[in-house]
């Protein structure tokens, strides 16, 4: 069985080169958000298997969505997602609980080792 991956991301085009980069994979794409409200509010019906937080969006950003989401489910396994990461919000990613994260472009190979060190398999 597919693990199943919630994308948040602001660009749609991100959805659609996960898709791509995830084909023939153990992993498929349960839902896309295109913010953090969003994301907060379908994470209970989803129930994603692991989660790609993109940072800078509009309305919530990525890392006050991450606080939020594991504040109300510890469980989640959340990979941050970012072009424009510093030290300091890859130390508030892994304050907020996030497992990894991953520095836009994406390649096949980074992405899938990112959901597999999420989820606790490598």
């Amino acid at each position: 069985m597919k693990k199943r991956l919630m994308v948040v991301d602001d660009s749609r085009v991100m959805e659609y080169h996960f898709r791509r980069l995830l084909a023939d994979s153990d992993f498929e794409i349960a839902a896309y958000c295109e913010n953090g409200e969003e994301a907060i509010a379908s994470y209970e019906e989803v129930r994603p298997d692991v989660i790609t937080m993109d940072i800078i969006m509009p309305g919530i950003d990525g890392l006050e969505t991450a606080k939020i989401i594991m504040e109300a489910h510890p469980e989640a396994r959340i990979v941050m997602v970012s072009s424009l990461a510093d030290d300091s919000s890859m130390d508030e990613a892994e304050a907020v609980g996030a497992k990894t994260f991953l520095y836009k472009p994406i390649d096949r190979e980074h992405l899938i080792s990112a959901l597999e060190q999420a989820l606790g398999q490598k």
